[in-house]
C-alpha cells in the first residue's frame, strides 16, 4: 500500500527490536488501509501518532509489547481486541505481545469507526447529551 510516510515515524520504528518493528509496520499499514487520508506525525515524547480530524491512534514500543493507543473511548469492540483502558475517559489500548497475532479485520474496523466519529465532530461532541 502506498502512503506518505513521515520519516520520524520510520526512525521511531527502526529503533525498536526486530519483532516490534514488524508489529508497528503492520499496524501502520492497517491504519492507512482503513483510512488512506490519515496523516502521520510525531507528538508527545517522540511517539508516532496517526491523525485525521483529531487523534486516531498512536504507537509505543515498551519493554515486552507494543501499545496501540486508540483515541476514542466510545469505539465499539465487538471482537474484544481492546486489551486495556475500558474505563478510560479519553481512549483505550491494544497491547500486542511477541508471537500474538492482531485481528486485522477487527482492527481496521476500529480505525474506520474512530475516523467516522472524528469526522462527525469527535467522540467528545458526540458524547454530550445535547448532541
Amino acid at each position: 500500500m502506498a502512503y506518505t510516510k513521515e520519516p520520524r515515524v520510520d526512525e521511531y520504528i527502526d529503533a525498536l527490536p526486530d519483532w516490534q518493528r514488524g508489529v508497528c509496520r503492520e499496524v501502520r499499514d492497517l491504519i492507512h488501509a482503513a483510512a488512506p487520508e490519515i496523516i502521520e506525525t510525531i507528538k508527545y515524547r517522540g511517539r508516532p501518532y496517526f491523525v485525521l480530524d483529531g487523534n486516531v491512534a498512536a504507537l509505543m514500543g515498551t519493554k515486552d509489547h507494543v501499545n496501540v493507543f486508540l483515541y476514542d473511548p466510545t469505539v465499539s469492540d465487538p471482537e474484544g481486541i481492546i486489551t486495556h483502558g475500558h474505563g478510560n475517559a479519553t481512549g483505550r489500548q491494544i497491547a500486542i505481545y511477541q508471537g500474538n497475532a492482531l485481528n486485522t479485520r477487527a482492527f481496521e474496523t476500529l480505525i474506520e469507526e474512530i475516523v467516522a466519529n472524528n469526522r462527525a465532530g469527535g467522540w467528545r461532541r458526540r458524547s454530550r447529551p445535547d448532541s
